[in-house]
């Protein structure tokens, strides 16, 4: 990982910065690096958007989505954070930029109040459709934004292979790759990195990270939530490309790659872009889509929409330390369960014990909030008898000694403010990803409906076969 150094003088500008993304994940992240300390000695934050507010309006913005979503603005040092909040209305297209360049100038002449003047690094945060990535990427360039910019792209990078070779050509048209930051949480999150860490630093693991060893890996991201709160965005996109083809192809890359040559930014990308082109294209027939009951009655759904909101998908990656192991991916909305668990199941021993309980040695990440470890063993139950039973250890990763976790949407950007590449992606290893999803894009399996409250379409099941999903409902 690159060396952590304290970030020079910044300009974030947040495009999108009064919709839902950045209320609930970017405008709280920001205000998560102020507590830490982990802001530049010299930052603003310009938010971008149509409408027209005023300093103080977006101010307040800002302090009601930290009192909705966290951390609260009392928690930090609210007053010093909210002198570096400025506005750009107008919007931001190539013909007309709105007021966005006269707020940047005026913050790099000294004029806008609270200190400034000087060389600001910028940072462009697109957070907003993915549809509108092109458009924003061009009037950066037009304008003058680009120049040693930086500029974050929020997840899907594309809507479909096409989409994304569009997208890509146009984005290098403005920007060399060094500039380019393709966001996905999952990657920032402490229980992923410890992944390879666990793998790389332990050789109680590393030995064992094989297909001699491995029946199956599960990656298992089952949600109670439903999607009234964005439906919209969510039945233009639905689970596939909401989380499929980002999130967890992306975790599949960090169990499955090779030990890179170091854990540098250019060396970690290229281990995960290796081992994802070797990513079999995905067969139609192991994988289950479902709909949960009741989703085209939510407003904002379409009538009759055949939008995905559960996939399940039995994944291989052709490498020989991977061969005949399948990655079990699943997710979905609606479900009994809210989890993000990565499962490494071993194989049963072979020997003289019998009896062995089934899936029962286990290597454990869960990814949710800081993260905890478990491993499953088999022990002999206490008794007279040798009977044999299942024994679990955790170990919660906010408890490990001079830890201070960041949530994972803070460590990205605290990574975009360094510079460091290490966790985000790379044109192609998503190139890959698409080739990979295309033959379930052509040929979409059936739909099936599932109960609310459920685990998602029984025929799910059978692609775990001859184990079984670790998580129930």
């Amino acid at each position: 990982m690159a060396e952590t150094t304290t970030p020079g003088p910044t300009i974030f500008v947040l495009y999108g910065s009064t919709g839902d993304l950045a209320r609930r994940m970017v405008l709280p992240a920001f205000y998560e690096l102020a507590i830490a300390g982990l802001l530049p000695a010299d930052w603003y934050l310009v938010g971008n958007g149509r409408g027209e507010k005023t300093d103080e309006e977006f101010a307040q913005h800002v302090h009601d989505s930290l009192t909705e979503f966290g951390p609260a603005p009392e928690d930090g040092p609210w007053d010093e954070f909210s002198r570096r909040l400025r506005f750009a209305g107008g919007g931001f297209t190539s013909d007309d930029p709105g007021h966005l360049v006269d707020v940047v100038d005026e913050i790099r002449n000294g004029e806008g109040g609270g200190g400034g003047g000087g060389d600001y690094q910028l940072v462009h945060y697109i957070a907003l459709p993915p549809s509108t990535f092109e458009a924003y990427t061009r009037a950066i360039g037009e304008h003058g934004l680009d120049d040693d910019a930086r500029v974050v792209y929020e997840k899907p990078f594309g809507t479909s292979p096409a989409n994304f070779r569009e997208l890509d050509a146009t984005v290098h048209q403005v920007l060399d790759e060094q500039q380019v930051y393709r966001i996905d949480h999952f990657l920032g999150k402490e229980a992923t990195q410890n992944l390879h860490v666990l793998r790389f630093a332990n050789t109680l693991f590393a030995g064992v990270w094989d297909n001699q060893h491995v029946a199956q890996v599960q990656i298992d991201v089952p949600e109670t939530l439903g999607i009234a709160d964005r439906a919209e965005f969510y039945d233009a996109t639905g689970a596939v490309l909401d989380m499929l083809v980002t999130h967890l192809f992306q975790v599949a890359a960090e169990v499955a790659m090779e030990p890179p040559v170091s854990l540098g930014a250019d060396d970690l990308q290229a281990a995960r872009e290796s081992v994802i082109a070797a990513f079999r294209p995905l067969d139609p027939d192991e994988v289950v889509l479902g709909q949960f009951e009741g989703y085209t009655g939510t407003e904002g759904v379409a009538a009759g929409s055949t939008m995905d909101t559960f996939v399940a998908a039995r994944l291989w990656v052709d490498t020989d330390r991977w061969h005949g192991v399948p990655f079990l991916l699943r997710t979905g909305k609606e479900l009994a369960v809210s989890e993000q668990r990565v499962s490494l199941v071993f194989r049963e021993p072979e020997g003289p014990m019998t009896g062995v309980p089934s899936s029962a040695n286990v290597l454990s990440f869960s990814l949710k909030g800081d993260g905890a470890l478990a491993l499953s063993v088999v022990l002999k139950e206490p008794g007279p008898e040798l009977d044999l039973s299942t024994g679990t250890t955790t170990l919660a990763l906010d408890t490990v000694p001079g830890g201070e976790p960041l949530p994972p949407y803070a460590r990205l950007i605290h990574d975009v403010l360094l510079g460091d590449r290490s966790l985000f992606t790379r044109p192609d290893g998503l190139a890959h990803v698409w080739d990979v999803a295309q033959p379930l894009l052509d040929a979409r399996p059936e739909l099936r409906t599932y109960e609310k409250g459920s685990m998602g379409p029984a025929a799910a099941d059978e692609l775990a076969r001859p184990g079984r999903w670790l998580l129930q409902g």
